[in-house]
C-alpha cells in the first residue's frame, strides 16, 4: 500500500474529490487533514464507510440531488480496495462493538485452527439433534427452550444443559401429545394465569386429592402422594409381565388380587376414569376452563387442558413439569442424546487442553484492556469475564465496567447502564475501546489496512485526547497500517503534527478548502509548530507586518500594560482613530524592535507609508493575486483586520458624532450605535457579516486563531469585497 488514490464525485456533501495520498514519495504511513467545519471531513468518512460496508443498496450518494451519479473510486497502487481492508474510527458510532473480535486474540493461529475443527464439527452434530427434537417436541425454539428449562448459569451452553438433562433420560417415558408451545408458551401467558388463578387451581387439586384419598389404588398420605404419575412409572416397570411370571403378585388395599400386568393397567384405567369423570372434580375444572376461556391468548393452552384435565395437577409445579416434559422429549431421542452427549465431552477435553495451552501464550486483549485503564481518564474500569468461554463455547467475549467515583466502592454496571451515566466524551472513550479491539485484531491479521480517524478526540478532554494521541502514535510504528487523519479541531491538528513528527521528512498533513462547487482541494499546512516564527522571519513583508500587529500587542498586553504608549499605537493601528492617520509603519516597526528579538537588523521598504494605507493595499494586493493561497494565515489575518477597519470607516462616515468616541470595542460599539440609528439600513446584512465573520482580536493563543483558519478565504475575500462598497 505505497499510494492511495481517491477520486469521488457527489458522495454526501462532496461535489468533487479526486487526491493521491503517496505513502512512499512522503516517506510516512500517516496523513493528517484539517478540515474546517463544513468542508469534506464527515462525508469524507461516511463514504469510505460506506464502501468498507459494501452493501449494494446503501453506497454513497448524493442525498439531496438524487439523481446525480456518484463516484466513489480508491485504488491501492491502481487496483480497487478490498472493503474488508478499510476500518472507519468514528467514536460517535455507538452501535460498533468488536467483542467477537476478543477470541482471535487468546490463541496463536495453529491453536484456532484445531478449535475450529472441532467447533465445526459439534455445531453440525448440534443442528442436526435439534432438527430430530423439533419434530419430537413441534417447539418453535428447541435451542432456546431448553436452555431456559435447565439452565443454571448464563455460562451454561447448549451442550452443557443437554447433558445435565441427560442424567435424567428414561428407557419408557410417557409421551405428551400437547405443542409444547401451547402449555410452555413464550410470553408465558400460561405461567401468569396459572400465577394470577391459584386459588382456582388449589380448589381444583384439593378436590383431586380428595379423590385420591378414597380411591382404592391410588392414595394421599402424610403429604406423599401415589398417584397418577407415580402408578404411570410402576406399569412401566412391569410392563414385560416378567415380574408376575417369577410368581409375585399385588394385593390391593381392599383384598383385589393382581397377577398380570394387563389386569393392572385395568385397575389403573378403571381408577383415572373415576377421578377424572368426578363430579366435583369436574366443576372445579369447569371454573378453571371459565377463566381461561376469557383470555385469547390462551386458547390453545384450553385445547390442550381439556383434552387431558389432570395437566393441570402437573402444572401446578410449572417449572418442574417443562423440565420433565423436556426429559421426556430427550428421551424419546435418548439413543441420539447420548451420542451427542458422548460426543461432546469427548471434545471438551481437547478444548480444554487447547486452552491450557491457550493460556501460555500472549493474551493481547489484557494488553488492550490494561492501556485502556492505564492511559484514559474515564469512572470506569474495563475487565472481561468470560475468557475461557471465548474459545471453548465460541461465546461472544463479555466486557464488565466497574464503574466507580472516587469516594463510594466501585459499582458493576451493565453497557447501557453505564453509557446512560457517563459523559459525552467519557462515552466516546468508550466506543474508542470497541475500536482498539478491532484494530488489534486486524494488526494480527497480518493484512495491510487503511484506518481513517474521524475526530476521534473530539469532545475529549486533554488527558484523554493526549491518550489517544499516544496511541494514534503507537499505531503509527506499525507496518500494517495506513492512516488518514480528518478534524476540524486545530489544537489537536497542531499536536498531532508536533508528536507524530508530520514535518519530517516530508511535509504530510493538510488544511482541506471548498469552492462553490463543492470541490475539495488539499494544501499543504502551515507551520503549526510555532505560527508566530515565520511572522517574524518575514516581518520585513507587508502581509507579515501586517499580521504581526495583534500579535505584538498581545505580547506588550501580557508582559506591560494596556495604559503604555506602545499599546496604545498598535490599537491605532488596528481601528480608525484621529492618531491612526498620523502614524506610519515605521513607528509601528519601531515597536516590533522593542519588543521582539531578531528584527534589530531588519529594514522595511514601506516604512514611510500610512499603517491604515498599508493594511488597505496590502489586502486590496490579496484580491489582486492570480493564484492566491487559501490556507495561508498571511492572507486571512490582513483580510480580517481590513475589513473591521473598512466597518469602521463606512460607521464612522454615518456617525460623525461617535468619531472622539473612545472604547475597547470600537467596531462593535460603532455597530450598535448605527443599528439604533439606521434599524432599516439594508446595510446592515453586510456589518452583520462582519461581526460573524472576523475576530474581535487576534491573540497569542493558538486558539483565537482557529475562527481564521475554519473561515472559508473566499468568504473574507467577498467580504472585504462588499465592506468596501458600501455608501
Amino acid at each position: 500500500m505505497n499510494t492511495l488514490s481517491i477520486d469521488l464525485e457527489y458522495c454526501f456533501g462532496i461535489g468533487k474529490f479526486k487526491h493521491d495520498f503517496d505513502f512512499e514519495a512522503k516517506q510516512s504511513n500517516t496523513f493528517l487533514i484539517y478540515a474546517p467545519n463544513g468542508t469534506m471531513k464527515t462525508s469524507f468518512a461516511k463514504t469510505l464507510d460506506l464502501i468498507a460496508k459494501n452493501e449494494p443498496k446503501n453506497m454513497p450518494r448524493d442525498r439531496v440531488y438524487v439523481d446525480r451519479q456518484s463516484r466513489y473510486d480508491v485504488l491501492v497502487d491502481g487496483e480497487p480496495i478490498l472493503p474488508g481492508n478499510i476500518l472507519v474510527i468514528n467514536a460517535e458510532n455507538e452501535t460498533f462493538d468488536a467483542s467477537s473480535k476478543l477470541s482471535s486474540f487468546i490463541a496463536s493461529k495453529d491453536l484456532k485452527e484445531r478449535y475450529d475443527s472441532i467447533y465445526k464439527d459439534l455445531e453440525y452434530q448440534k443442528t442436526e439433534f435439534i432438527k430430530k427434537l423439533k419434530i419430537v417436541s413441534q417447539s418453535t425454539d428447541c435451542e432456546g427452550e431448553i436452555m431456559g428449562a435447565f439452565s443454571e448459569s448464563i455460562r451454561d451452553s447448549f451442550f452443557d444443559v443437554i447433558v445435565t438433562a441427560s442424567k435424567s433420560l428414561l428407557d419408557k417415558c410417557d409421551k405428551y401429545e400437547f405443542k409444547y408451545n401451547d402449555i410452555f408458551d413464550k410470553k408465558e401467558n400460561v405461567k401468569k394465569f396459572l400465577d394470577k388463578n391459584e386459588a382456582v387451581l388449589d380448589q381444583y387439586m384439593s378436590d383431586y386429592k380428595v379423590l385420591i384419598t378414597n380411591s382404592k389404588f391410588f392414595k394421599e398420605t402424610d403429604g406423599k402422594s401415589f398417584g397418577t404419575y407415580q402408578a404411570s412409572e410402576l406399569l412401566k416397570s412391569i410392563e414385560d409381565n416378567s415380574f408376575f411370571e417369577a410368581g409375585h403378585k399385588f394385593v390391593l388395599e381392599d383384598g383385589t388380587e393382581i397377577t398380570d400386568s394387563q389386569a393392572l393397567k385395568d385397575v389403573v384405567k378403571t381408577e383415572i376414569d373415576k377421578i377424572v369423570n368426578d363430579v366435583k372434580l369436574k366443576a372445579s375444572f369447569e371454573k378453571v376452563d371459565k377463566a381461561i376461556a376469557s383470555n385469547v391468548e390462551l386458547r390453545a393452552f384450553k385445547r390442550a387442558i381439556e383434552r387431558d384435565n389432570l395437566l393441570l395437577v402437573e402444572l401446578k409445579n410449572y417449572d418442574a413439569f417443562k423440565k420433565k416434559v423436556w426429559v421426556s422429549f430427550l428421551s424419546e431421542l435418548k439413543s441420539d442424546t447420548e451420542l451427542l452427549v458422548g460426543f461432546y465431552l469427548s471434545k471438551k477435553a481437547e478444548l480444554e487442553q487447547i486452552i491450557e495451552e491457550a493460556k501460555r501464550e500472549v493474551e493481547l486483549w489484557k494488553q488492550i484492556i490494561t492501556t485502556f485503564n492505564s492511559r484514559f481518564y474515564v469512572p470506569f474500569k474495563v475487565g472481561l469475564t468470560n475468557q475461557e468461554d471465548v474459545i471453548l463455547k465460541q461465546q461472544t467475549a463479555n466486557l464488565e465496567f466497574h464503574y466507580f467515583d472516587g469516594v463510594e466502592p466501585p459499582v458493576l454496571k451493565g453497557r447501557q447502564d453505564l453509557l446512560d451515566v457517563l459523559s459525552r466524551g467519557e462515552r466516546r472513550a468508550y466506543f474508542i475501546l470497541q475500536f482498539l479491539f478491532e484494530i488489534e485484531s486486524r494488526k494480527n491479521s497480518g493484512i495491510k489496512n487503511l484506518l481513517i480517524f474521524d475526530d476521534v478526540a473530539d469532545s475529549f478532554d486533554y488527558k484523554n485526547k493526549y491518550a489517544i494521541i499516544e496511541y494514534i502514535r503507537d499505531l503509527r510504528e506499525s507496518d500494517k497500517f495506513k492512516m488518514i487523519l480528518l478534524t476540524h479541531n486545530f489544537d489537536f491538528y497542531r499536536t498531532i503534527i508536533a508528536r507524530l513528527y508530520l514535518y519530517q521528512p516530508h511535509c504530510s498533513y493538510y488544511i482541506a478548502t471548498k469552492n462553490s462547487n463543492k470541490d475539495i482541494y488539499l494544501s499543504e499546512g502551515f507551520n503549526t509548530k510555532n505560527v508566530f516564527e515565520d511572522f517574524v522571519k518575514e516581518i520585513d513583508q507587508p502581509k507579515a507586518f501586517v499580521s504581526c500587529i495583534a500579535f505584538v500587542r498581545n505580547i506588550i498586553e501580557f508582559s506591560d500594560s494596556r495604559k503604555c504608549d506602545d499599546y496604545k499605537l498598535l490599537t491605532n493601528s488596528l481601528h480608525l482613530k484621529e492618531a491612526s492617520k498620523t502614524i506610519k509603519a515605521l513607528d509601528v516597526f519601531s515597536v516590533f524592535q522593542g519588543r521582539l528579538t531578531g528584527v534589530t537588523d531588519k529594514t522595511i521598504s514601506f516604512a514611510e507609508e500610512n499603517i491604515v494605507d498599508l493594511i488597505g493595499t496590502t489586502a486590496d494586493s490579496i484580491l489582486a493575486e492570480e493564484n492566491p493561497s487559501e490556507v495561508d494565515l498571511y492572507n486571512k489575518i490582513v483580510l480580517a483586520i481590513a475589513i473591521r477597519i473598512e466597518a469602521e470607516r463606512y460607521l464612522l462616515s454615518k456617525l460623525p458624532e461617535a468619531k472622539e468616541k473612545d472604547h475597547p470595542n470600537p467596531t462593535n460599539y460603532l455597530y450598535n450605535k448605527y443599528r439604533g440609528k439606521y434599524p432599516d439600513s439594508s446595510n446592515l446584512g453586510v456589518l452583520d457579516r462582519v461581526n460573524l465573520m472576523t475576530p474581535e482580536n487576534i491573540h497569542i493563543n493558538a486558539f483565537m486563531y482557529e475562527p481564521l483558519v475554519d473561515m472559508s478565504f473566499y468568504h473574507l475575500c467577498d467580504l472585504y469585497t462588499d465592506i468596501k462598497a458600501l455608501v
